[in-house]
């Protein structure tokens, strides 16, 4: 019986020997390597995929940024469909904005005033992190409508950008990951 216990114990020693370094590393990651799974690089790249192709539709000039909106929505911890959704409402997704000023979400605008961004890159960060930390960690906007009570002065604001949000969401329903 101690041969038989001692055979087992060696096949696992020499199994824990034999994995791989990457596999060793994962191990002793511990629950830090849970956090790493969680992201899906798969599913990013398609959130990218999705909100691209969505955008190619309407000829924006923000498809070649999908990756930006979902990075930052990351980062913000935002609705990766948000920020682009406010660009549909406010600027037929950065067709139709103040020459020259990159700010397809009507950000600051208002009367004569202007706020000009350097790239689409900087008002897609400018206005996620924005909404974050202004609307939602400050005033404590909740959703999109209590964002729009603050960030509009329409009241079908909210309702306008969910639409957005909405559509965005039946597009990705309709192309499947390997259909894109």
């Amino acid at each position: 019986m101690k041969k038989l216990i001692l055979f087992f114990l060696t096949i696992a020693f020499l199994s824990v020997l034999s994995t791989s370094s990457a596999s060793a590393k994962e191990l002793s990651a511990g629950s830090s390597a849970v956090l790493i799974t969680t992201s899906n690089t798969a599913s990013e790249d398609y959130r990218t995929k999705i909100l691209r192709k969505y955008l190619e539709q309407f000829d924006s000039p923000l498809a070649p940024y999908a990756g930006s909106f979902v990075e930052n929505a990351d980062k913000y911890d935002l609705d990766w469909k948000f920020v682009a959704a406010i660009s549909g409402l406010e600027s037929t997704f950065g067709k139709q904005i103040p020459y020259g000023t990159y700010n397809g979400w009507g950000w600051g605008i208002y009367g004569t005033n202007r706020i000009y961004f350097k790239s689409w890159e900087d008002g897609i960060g400018t206005v996620s992190q924005g909404l974050r930390t202004k609307y939602m960690d400050t005033w404590g906007a909740r959703d999109v409508y209590s964002i729009g009570k603050i960030y509009a002065a329409s009241p079908t604001w909210a309702q306008r950008v969910t639409y957005f949000m909405n559509q965005i969401e039946a597009f990705k329903l309709r192309n499947p990951a390997d259909s894109l």
